[in-house]
């Protein structure tokens, strides 16, 4: 079944074409990632699906619905929820108060109830918090849970940022560039939870620079050179595309591209 339809999405900047006529599917339960080159038109692809971007051309369907530019928050609402390239985690508020805020979408209740104080209100904050310890403690972060954000590590903060959007309850999951900038034990941490959590059946759609990862945990991989789609399929086919040797390495890079892809 597909979750996640994208149709020759194309947006142009300045007159300068960043995308042009990319289109793939997503399903629940696998992991589809997105790699190119710098400046191949990935974090743009990711902008327009979650809906920071209007595409100039094409359409984003979520479950069948036509979700193109619908804003974040109404995305959310339909399932969708992202992690971003910089860090977007509140630094200066505990590691559980920032998975809590991300659960906010998820809540249902009465602003009434809220402002007066109900048990209702009271009831559903714990059962906030209760979710939100369970989720940092499936990302190792259940005993970091009253510090302050800003005294975790990097890859530390990578999982925050993870177990907030899963706070939201996605059935599609945007992870733009979980691994960047974490060492070899981090990245494995968070290479075995993105396997997770499509193990789950949620549709995972991931932006990665660490070939390895992307190699290994991915179903399906698409392509981007310079905006355009220039390959797409099973990860070992990928890494031996000559097109995707070329775009990586140049066209002298030999027989030897596929195996650094790999």
């Amino acid at each position: 079944m597909t979750l996640l339809s994208v149709e020759g999405l194309g947006i142009d900047f300045g007159g300068v074409t960043a995308v042009d006529g990319v289109g793939f599917t997503a399903e629940p339960g696998r992991i589809v990632s997105v790699i190119g080159p710098n400046g191949a038109g990935k974090t743009t692809l990711f902008n327009m699906i979650s809906g920071v971007y209007l595409p100039h051309r094409g359409r984003v369907r979520l479950d069948g619905e036509d979700v193109t530019g619908l804003a974040p928050n109404r995305l959310a609402e339909r399932g969708l929820s992202r992690t971003f390239q910089n860090l977007q985690v509140f630094l200066r508020m505990s590691v559980l108060d920032n998975v809590m805020a991300g659960r906010h979408l998820a809540e249902r209740g009465s602003t009434l109830a809220d402002l007066l104080g109900l048990p209702s209100t009271r009831r559903r904050s714990r059962e906030t918090e209760r979710a939100a310890r369970a989720l940092l403690e499936r990302v190792g972060l259940e005993r970091a849970a009253e510090r302050e954000a800003s005294a975790l590590s990097y890859g530390a903060l990578k999982r925050l940022e993870i177990a907030r959007a899963l706070a939201a309850r996605p059935r599609l999951l945007l992870l733009d560039e979980p691994a960047a900038g974490c060492n070899p034990v981090e990245t494995e941490e968070i290479d075995a939870l993105i396997a997770a959590i499509a193990a789950e059946g949620v549709a995972v759609l991931l932006v990665e620079h660490d070939m390895k990862l992307v190699m290994k945990i991915s179903h399906h991989v698409v392509v981007l050179d310079h905006g355009e789609k220039i390959a797409e399929g099973a990860p070992e086919a990928v890494a031996r595309d000559p097109k995707v040797v070329e775009a990586y390495l140049g066209a002298h890079a030999g027989r030897e591209g596929s195996h650094a892809l790999g």
